[in-house]
């Protein structure tokens, strides 16, 4: 039980730091962005013949959205709102809050990248475990090559080639969107449902395609390392069934790598998914922060990077917590 502590305490303070220091580099990096956000709105305001009330308008726009004052009492302000939990007002969604704008988009997000990520972690070390136990077969000559190549290919560059095979030369699955315009909104019916199922195969298969080829690589490369174990060979000896080595003694001990494998690529992950929103106008987190850039939004821009923060470090601390309960060593403190 000490070494189960140890290293939860350990944890837990490397969680609260790192969300500490990722919270201030939140807040200055929307702010290096060349530009002011209040000028950038009243000048496409002004383009459109829209008028605007002069100096005072932009002071009380600056003052609303905390961009007065020098960086520190800007930091200052920016503390105290996070600690009451108000993460602001949109500058291209005036007046809508941030939050409202983030629970919009949140549950497409969730819904793709959670998905996609157990399915490809799933089916990666299984297959990784499978032919890692088969040796040099004819199915491995054949697997591991494609994996190699599906591994060193990034989400997005899979996802324009997707659109290109499926959308335009086999006009089987939509270009992009959450779900058809011509669809009304009537609660979650099952054509509705299976109208998203639709749009989201896209971005799902280029982000389980890409993570699955890396997962069987390493999962092939535990298994082939732990058979040469000697409580393998031990189980052999007595004469156990091949199916009881490889699931209690090949797989089970080969797979512990891959969770902590899991919490350390979760961000690499999350910031696939990302790209994939915006390369299929997909309507999640990673839509709403590309637009957010575009229009220097700073609010929304910091209130997704901190989700993205708190989402990946919460993962990886969730990860860390029940890793005692899989490695029985961390358990006895070794």
């Amino acid at each position: 039980m000490r070494g189960v502590k140890r290293f939860l305490a350990y944890r837990i303070l490397t969680y609260v730091l790192v969300l500490i220091v990722a919270f201030s580099i939140n807040f200055l990096i929307p702010r290096l962005i060349p530009g002011s956000p209040i000028r950038s709105i009243i000048s496409r305001l002004e383009r459109r013949g829209q008028r605007v009330g002069g100096q005072a308008v932009v002071q009380t726009y600056i003052h609303m959205f905390g961009l007065e004052g020098d960086l520190l009492t800007q930091y200052l302000n920016y503390l105290g709102q996070l600690f009451q939990g108000n993460l602001g007002i949109s500058i291209s969604w005036f007046p809508t809050p941030v939050q409202t704008l983030i629970l919009r988009s949140l549950p497409w997000t969730i819904g793709l990248l959670l998905t996609a990520t157990i399915v490809s972690w799933v089916a990666g070390n299984l297959l990784g475990g499978l032919i890692g136990w088969m040796g040099e077969s004819k199915i491995t000559k054949i697997v591991f090559p494609i994996a190699l190549v599906l591994s060193t290919i990034p989400y997005y560059l899979l996802a324009i080639l997707l659109v290109f095979l499926f959308a335009f030369i086999f006009p089987i699955f939509p270009t992009g969107g959450g779900a058809s315009v011509d669809i009304i909104w009537q609660g979650f019916s099952l054509q509705y449902m299976l109208d998203i199922l639709r749009h989201s195969i896209l971005p799902m298969l280029s982000i389980i395609i890409s993570s699955i080829g890396w997962w069987l690589l390493s999962m092939r490369a535990m298994m082939i390392n732990v058979l040469e174990e000697d409580y393998v060979m031990l189980a052999e000896l007595k004469g156990l069934k091949r199916s009881t080595i490889f699931i209690k003694y090949g797989f089970r001990n080969a797979l512990l790598p891959q969770v902590t494998g899991l919490a350390m690529s979760i961000g690499n992950i999350m910031g696939g998914a990302l790209l994939t929103e915006v390369i299929f106008a997909y309507p999640g987190v990673g839509w709403l922060l590309y637009t957010a850039i575009a229009n220097l939004d700073y609010p929304v821009i910091q209130g997704i990077v901190l989700l993205i923060i708190f989402s990946v470090c919460t993962a990886v601390l969730i990860i860390d917590v029940l890793y005692p309960l899989i490695d029985p060593r961390i358990r006895l403190g070794e």
